[in-house]
């Protein structure tokens, strides 16, 4: 395997599965964790660039631990590269995620309470203890804390439309290497619409070009749901004239036409639409 985006290797250590495949001075199964904070960054190295993100609950194979980093790899899309110890611990399966586009938690049960609390975004999954009213209690790093019943649904709830859940990011910042409702990027928005849907996506969009969905011949039209890739850049297609995508350009999740978005990135010097993908 040549692309070390999913090479759980780093010289000093490496996965058990990659025995006879990759030489490391020790092979390790590794230590499943949890993200116990709103927000994990994958790095490309300790304290280097954001490559992806992870929210909270979600599972990270912890191979080594130096310095305050960890380096392993993510259980949704096998990404790897290094996490904080501090955003990662133990913590129980997770019974519900958040379903709202933004939530909160905090440490009082109570709508008026103006005390401290932590945003979370859409797709953060948490272990549910029990309720007070209308509120669902959990623990985040420790802490007792509560959140609104209503922005939850059971774990294994999953939605039918990716599209329909892309459109719910609508004017979500764009952020290099985000994954949630605060901050996103292209890839990360088709992620977390797929992975909403429990359908299985990788993190970047080569890699998403590569896996997913059949290609269409050029001049196809275009269907809810398709994705349109550029060199570095993906959109899905939500009818046969419109697409969502996160852009720098706008800095931000926006719905364009797709004709023109086509010959705008072109004309920007990025290139020309290189696959048009059905799932």
């Amino acid at each position: 395997m040549s692309d070390t985006r999913l090479l759980a290797s780093n010289g000093r250590v490496a996965h058990e599965s990659l025995r006879g495949q990759v030489e490391a001075a020790r092979f390790s199964a590794g230590e499943w964790q949890r993200v116990t904070a709103p927000a994990a960054p994958i790095l490309d190295a300790p304290g280097g660039a954001r490559q992806r993100e992870m929210l909270l609950g979600a599972e990270f194979c912890v191979l080594e631990e130096r310095g305050g980093s960890c380096f392993g790899f993510a259980r949704d899309d096998g990404y790897v590269g290094y996490v904080s110890a501090a955003a990662l611990g133990h913590a129980p399966a997770p019974t519900h995620r958040i379903g709202a586009i933004r939530s909160y938690a905090k440490h009082v049960p109570d709508l008026k309470d103006t005390g401290p609390h932590l945003l979370l975004s859409r797709g953060a999954r948490l272990a549910i203890t029990g309720t007070s009213g209308a509120w669902a209690a959990c623990t985040i790093a420790g802490q007792q804390m509560y959140l609104p019943h209503a922005h939850l649904r059971p774990i294994d709830r999953h939605d039918d439309d990716p599209a329909t859940v892309a459109e719910a990011y609508l004017g979500t910042p764009y952020l290099w290497g985000g994954n949630s409702a605060l901050g996103i990027d292209c890839s990360g928005l088709v992620q977390a619409a797929l992975h909403a849907c429990a359908i299985a996506c990788p993190g970047d969009s080569d890699q998403q070009q590569a896996a997913l969905g059949q290609d269409l011949a050029p001049g196809s039209d275009y269907r809810r749901g398709d994705l349109l890739f550029w060199k570095g850049h993906v959109a899905m297609a939500l009818d046969e004239a419109r697409l969502i995508h996160a852009n720098a350009t706008h800095m931000a999740v926006v719905i364009e036409d797709i004709a023109e978005a086509i010959r705008r990135i072109e004309a920007a010097g990025e290139g020309p639409l290189v696959a048009h993908k059905r799932l």
